[in-house]
C-alpha cells in the first residue's frame, strides 16, 4: 500500500539564542526546535507524524484539531516602531 502525503504549512521562527523554531497550527501542539534548518525540517517532519498518529488512536486529540487548528494565510511581515 502506497503512503499517500500529505502537505503542511508550517510557521518558521527564530528566537533569541538562536535557535529555529517551527510549529504546525493545523496540528495543535506540534512544534519543534533546532540549532539548524535542515535539522529543523527533519524534526518537523517527526512532529507532524506522531501528531497524525496521535489522533488516529486519541479521541481528545481530534477534538483539540477540531476545535483548535487554522489554516494560516500569510498576509505579510511589516516591521512596526513605537
Amino acid at each position: 500500500m502506497v503512503k499517500k502525503s500529505q502537505q503542511f504549512k508550517v510557521i518558521i521562527e527564530q528566537g533569541e539564542e538562536g535557535y529555529f523554531i517551527a510549529s504546525v497550527p493545523a496540528l495543535p501542539g506540534c512544534y519543534t526546535q533546532a540549532k539548524t534548518s535542515q535539522e529543523l525540517k527533519k524534526r518537523i517532519r517527526e512532529a507532524i507524524s506522531l501528531c497524525l498518529e496521535m489522533a488516529k488512536t486519541d479521541i481528545q486529540y481530534r477534538r483539540r484539531l477540531k476545535r483548535f487548528a487554522y489554516e494560516p494565510s500569510f498576509v505579510g511581515l511589516e516591521m512596526v516602531e513605537v
